[in-house]
């Protein structure tokens, strides 16, 4: 007897189930549609800000991006989309320094979950929310982010030379 009072609360909970879905439906069924006239309306277009279309590199007012090429977020990519390119630098007080050589970022195999922008640790990379991205090829794709050129860090300038003992003595002996 359990088994014929199962089926018909099952049975019940499918109808209503049914019927939900189908009041969805109705109301989208009814309700006006909006038709974007795009490409035509390319200027007035309104385009969420939190849209992500493409990954790119921030760059400063003097043309600097933050990258330090640290490779975490080529690390943290799940799909591998991020490539860094380092090149070793000699600076000026003669230490050596990795700098970035190419960043590269396949925008055909990203799956927009903004991991790589969330564990940046320098806030170097940034979504654009531009949409159009349509290609023939998929090499196409594969964009070269610090496309700018290099600006050159600024040198620092270099300390004066420390006064010899015999001057030191001397300006004592001035102010005295």
């Amino acid at each position: 007897m359990g088994s014929i009072k199962e089926y018909f609360s099952s049975v019940g909970s499918g109808v209503k189930s049914l019927l939900t879905g189908m009041g969805v439906t109705g109301k989208e069924f009814v309700t006006p549609k909006i038709t974007e006239q795009y490409p035509e309306n390319r200027a007035t277009l309104d385009i969420s800000d939190r849209f992500r279309a493409e990954l790119t590199l921030k760059y400063d007012a003097e043309g600097r991006h933050r990258c330090i090429a640290c490779g975490i977020c080529q690390m943290n990519c799940p799909n591998g989309t991020i490539t860094l390119k380092t090149k070793m630098v000699e600076l000026p007080d003669g230490k050596k320094k990795r700098k970035l050589d190419e960043y590269l970022y396949d925008l055909g195999s990203c799956t927009f979950c903004m991991l790589c922008v969330t564990t940046c640790p320098q806030d170097a990379l940034e979504f654009s929310n531009d949409f159009e991205q349509a290609v023939f090829t998929r090499d196409k794709l594969v964009k070269k982010l610090n496309y700018r050129p290099e600006v050159p860090d600024p040198v620092p300038a270099p300390k004066p030379a420390p006064k010899p003992a015999a001057a030191k003595d001397n300006e004592a002996k001035k102010e005295n």
